[in-house]
């Protein structure tokens, strides 16, 4: 609670550093070039309100900061990602867990060095991309790939692993396909003419979230395997220990 408290209070100054940057940035020509526009693109609002607040002593701290942050951001996920892909996808699912230590440590390598290139090149791409939007963009798709799932294997008795798997991809890959084809992808970042845009919203997740729901929901009431069965049949067990944590007090092997 104290965690979620936290996060969210500093989400909420998001909307004092926007009001802050129209009202001390935009009314400063120091901080706008020929155009009227920001010098250095909208994300250098944070910055340059920094600068406009606290001078040149708040201007390198604030800028130490942002530095420091993406380096424990991008380190971060390089290594979450390297070992969700070496563990959980190479040694679990495709070794069925009887992957060595020497191949899946040259797996986690070998991914490190396929999301860094990954990473550059669509840093490169979206340069110029409001840095905002790339943050709604993560949100809209854990939204769609993450909480279907989440939500209607806890709350519904009848979802099942297919349901689930099917339903989580869906939304995943619709998330991501809308997003492509929306107008702040398609026309702003590769340059389509304006207007051509396939999908006509910014953010895809109202529309890649219900297509998840209905996939889990479809998938999960044709689903009438064994493993369906057991799904079906162990929810009230599954339910009562995520409630009360019952029968979760012992530590699972790995």
């Amino acid at each position: 609670m104290w965690a979620t408290g936290w996060i969210g209070y500093f989400y909420l100054l998001t909307f004092i550093i926007g009001f802050g940057a129209i009202t001390f940035v935009l009314t400063n020509p120091q901080f706008l070039d020929a155009k009227g526009a920001l010098l250095g693109g909208d994300n250098m609002a944070a910055v340059h309100l920094a600068n406009a607040v606290g001078g040149n002593m708040f201007l390198g701290f604030i800028s130490a900061v942002a530095f420091a942050t993406i380096l424990a951001v991008v380190s971060g996920l390089t290594l979450s990602g390297a070992s969700a892909v070496s563990h959980d996808i190479y040694a679990t699912v495709i070794k069925g867990g009887k992957a060595d230590s020497a191949s899946e440590l040259k797996v986690s390598r070998i991914t490190t060095i396929g999301l860094g290139i990954l990473a550059v090149v669509l840093g490169i791409a979206f340069e110029k991309q409001n840095i905002a939007f790339m943050v709604s963009l993560a949100f809209a798709i854990a939204a769609s790939a993450n909480f279907p799932v989440l939500f209607m294997s806890v709350l519904w008795k009848d979802c099942t692993t297919k349901g689930a798997v099917i339903g989580g991809f869906l939304g995943l890959i619709s998330s991501v396909a809308l997003t492509i084809v929306s107008p702040s992808v398609w026309e702003a970042t590769m340059g389509h003419p304006k207007g051509s845009a396939l999908f006509p919203y910014t953010s895809p997740a109202l529309f890649s979230m219900t297509i998840a729901f209905v996939g889990i929901w479809l998938f999960s009431i044709l689903d009438n395997s064994q493993r369906a069965k057991i799904d079906r049949d162990g929810f009230l067990a599954q339910q009562i220990r995520s409630e009360t944590g019952i029968g979760a007090s012992v530590a699972s092997g790995h």
